[in-house]
Parts: C-alpha cells; sequence; structure tokens
C-alpha cells in the first residue's frame, strides 16, 4: 500500500519577520493615535461649553445692556410669587427708618455698631471716606432719582453701538450717576471725564468708585471747566462723546469751542455726540445758521430721540450727531 503524504503550512523566517514587524508598525500607530490630544472641529468646545457649563450664554448676557421683556416679566412674577406690597416705612424689628441727615447724625454721634477708637482708628481703614458721602447724600444732587443714571447710560450705549472696546467721554460726570456704568462695561481706562465740581469729583473717587469694586477699571477723570481735553492724551479717538444737561449751564460760545476741540478726537461717521435736554446753544443762531456752523466743523446733526426710563415716569429728549470727515 502507498504511504499517504501529509501537507501543511511551511512559514518561512523572512515572511515571519514581516508579520512581526507590521503588527509593530500598526500597534505604534494605533498607541499615538489614543494619546494625542483632540483635534475636534472648533464648534463643538463651543457648544459643549454653552451646555454644560453656560459659559458662552452667561458670558452673552453679562455683556447684554438693556433688559429684554423676559427680565421684566421675571420681575414681576417674584414681587406677585413673594405676594409683597409697598408699605410705610415705619420702625419695625430690626429696621429703624432714617434719613439722610439723621443717619448722618447717628454716624457722627456713635459711628456704627463697632468702631475702632483714637490712633487705631487710621490703622484699620485704607480709604476713610467722610460721613456725608457714606450715607450718600450726594446722590439728592440731582432733580431725578439717581436710578435715572442707569437709563441714560442704556440708550447712549445701544443708540451708539458700543462695545468694551469702545472708548467714551463724558462732558460733567459728576457723582459718576452715569459713568459709572460706563465704567463697568468699558475696558479698564476706556472712560474718560471732565467735570468742573470738586465735591462731586471726591464723591466720585472716594465713594462711587470704591464702592461699586470699579477701583481696577481706573477710569480717566479730570478736574476742569474750559473745554481743554488734551489732558486725556493727543491721540485718543472716542466712540462716544456726551453731555447731559451740561451745557444748560455753559455760555454759547464755550460749547462751541469744545464742540471744535472735539471734532477730530470723535470717530469718524461712527463715532456720535449725545447732547440732552436742548441744543440751544445751537438753535439760538437760527437754523441755516447753525447748520452752516456745524459743516464748518465737519458736524453733522442726526435728529432727536425721547427715551423712556425704566423705573419712574420719566422721558429725557436727547440730539444726535456725527463727524462726517475723516
Amino acid at each position: 500500500m502507498a504511504s499517504s503524504s501529509h501537507k501543511g503550512i511551511v512559514i518561512t523566517i523572512p515572511a515571519l519577520l514581516l508579520s512581526v514587524s507590521a503588527a509593530a508598525v500598526f500597534l505604534f500607530f494605533l498607541l499615538y493615535y489614543l494619546s494625542s490630544p483632540c483635534t475636534c472641529p472648533s464648534s463643538i468646545p463651543a457648544t459643549t461649553a454653552a451646555v454644560s457649563g453656560g459659559s458662552v450664554a452667561e458670558e452673552d448676557a453679562d455683556r447684554r445692556i438693556t433688559r429684554s421683556r423676559g427680565d421684566i416679566d421675571w420681575v414681576k412674577d417674584q414681587i406677585r410669587a413673594n405676594g409683597l406690597q409697598m408699605r410705610d416705612n415705619v420702625l419695625r424689628k430690626g429696621i429703624n427708618p432714617r434719613t439722610r441727615s439723621q443717619q448722618l447724625e447717628d454716624l457722627n454721634n456713635f459711628k456704627g455698631i463697632s468702631h475702632y477708637e483714637g490712633s487705631e482708628a487710621s490703622n484699620h481703614t485704607a480709604l476713610p471716606c467722610p460721613g456725608e458721602l457714606l450715607v450718600e447724600q450726594h446722590h439728592s444732587n440731582y432733580g431725578e432719582p439717581w436710578a435715572g443714571g442707569r437709563d441714560i447710560f442704556e440708550f447712549l450705549a445701544e443708540s451708539s453701538h458700543l462695545t468694551a472696546n469702545s472708548r467714551v467721554l463724558e462732558i460733567g460726570c459728576g457723582t459718576l450717576r452715569v459713568g459709572v456704568h460706563f465704567i463697568r462695561y468699558l475696558k479698564p481706562e476706556h472712560f474718560y471725564c471732565l467735570e468742573r465740581d470738586e465735591l462731586s469729583l471726591m464723591a466720585a473717587f472716594r465713594y462711587e468708585l470704591p464702592s461699586q469694586g470699579l477701583l481696577h477699571k481706573r477710569p480717566l477723570i479730570v478736574r476742569g471747566e474750559d473745554m481743554d481735553f488734551t489732558k486725556f492724551g493727543s491721540d485718543v479717538v472716542y466712540d462716544l462723546v456726551y453731555a447731559s444737561a451740561v451745557f444748560l449751564h455753559m455760555p454759547d460760545k464755550l460749547v462751541w469751542v469744545g464742540l471744535e476741540r472735539l471734532v477730530n478726537r470723535l470717530k469718524p461717521y461712527d463715532g456720535r455726540i449725545f447732547v440732552s435736554h436742548n441744543i440751544k446753544f445751537c438753535s439760538r443762531l437760527g437754523g441755516e445758521e447753525c447748520t452752516k456752523r456745524l459743516v464748518s466743523l465737519g458736524l453733522e446733526y442726526l435728529g432727536r430721540h425721547t427715551h423712556d426710563s425704566l423705573l419712574f415716569n420719566h422721558y429725557e429728549i436727547w440730539f444726535e450727531f456725527r463727524r462726517t470727515k475723516a
């Protein structure tokens, strides 16, 4: 009987080496891919951040200037849900209503519940503030509520399409009733002010900026009444210049001097000048002469606006100008 031959698979040494090498290369690239950082599309992290932490959405909300209809509805819902009504502000448990004068008298006589005496008094207070400022008497310096400053900020910022990088000049910022909102919104050193009243400046520097946590914003606030803007530097270009009820108290000639000095510091075409209440410095010249005077300076009158208050039955009138020459 013929013997049967057994056939098997014979693997040569070179083939074995080649297979091992190929497996090693594959394993190397696999490990490299798994250890490399993710190169996901840029849109995915943004979406993830908005969903997981809400940081993108929150940042947009923080930069928003005006309130929404939903904001107003939310406040009304909270008042309704808590059954709140305005009551007479009388003495009650834990609450002792005081006028500003009474509060100042108490502060001067009793200095609050806990305070340092004698030499210790100067060792623990970094920026001692006068009592008149602590009780916010300067909030009553205006013919309307202090809260109106927020209304003005919202109107001007929205009308001028401001961003945090914009530069804003207020002529006569007073105690920062409006300015404090711009300072908070803008980048450091992007808010400028020329103010003549010493007490108002003291209130701004010694109370408003520290109490609002805005000292790090370093606004450029200068005492002066001569419409001299060179103190802010020669290369500053403003996105917005505004004067709230200030030109009413200036001679017309000085207002025109100020406009002449400002026009080349205003951003061409997009920059805006807003003046409140009236523009008698211009209308007293007569319509045609007023227009000619503005044109000679490179300014254009854009119109009159009426802005309603958020918190009280009040409106303000604003007049808008822009620079027409580059």
